[in-house]
């Protein structure tokens, strides 16, 4: 091992040789055994930023500014206050297309087709052709 992959190792696991990757800790290990004063620097350097770590203390929040803070927060939209103004419009166009699809519907429904002939049923709304729809039923009848 390298003094500088010992002070990379070092910046990065700390100075416990225990939280270093088990492939690296012998190794380690036989670099600080060596007396190797740019690993034992480096160890040093990673003890003191280990010790500063563990000494901070969290300071707490006081409650009210934390209140305060979340309150001042905006707040999100509720589903249908986010698209009320496009649904009111797409909902009067969609009424007005099943609208004009029904009046279609009917419309080709009661208008007679163009040649009556004895193999066409005559309209849902043509109450004059009721010989035609007795036929018909009697035809069916007779098979």
């Amino acid at each position: 091992m390298t003094p500088e992959r010992f002070a990379h190792l070092a910046d990065a696991y700390g100075a416990s040789l225990q939280r270093w990757p088990v492939a690296e800790q012998a190794a380690a290990q036989a670099l600080l055994d060596s007396g190797n004063p740019s690993a034992r620097e480096a160890l040093h350097e990673a003890n003191w930023l280990d010790r500063q770590m563990d000494s901070h203390q969290l300071a707490f929040a006081d409650p009210a500014l934390a209140s305060r803070i979340r309150q001042s927060a905006p707040r999100r939209a509720s589903f249908w206050s986010r698209y009320a103004n496009w649904l009111s419009p797409a909902g009067v166009v969609g009424v007005g297309i099943a609208g004009i699809a029904a009046g279609v519907l009917v419309a080709s429904m009661s208008i007679p087709g163009p040649l009556l002939s004895s193999e066409v049923l005559p309209s849902v709304f043509d109450q004059g052709d009721a010989e035609v729809v007795f036929t018909v039923n009697a035809e069916e009848a007779e098979q």
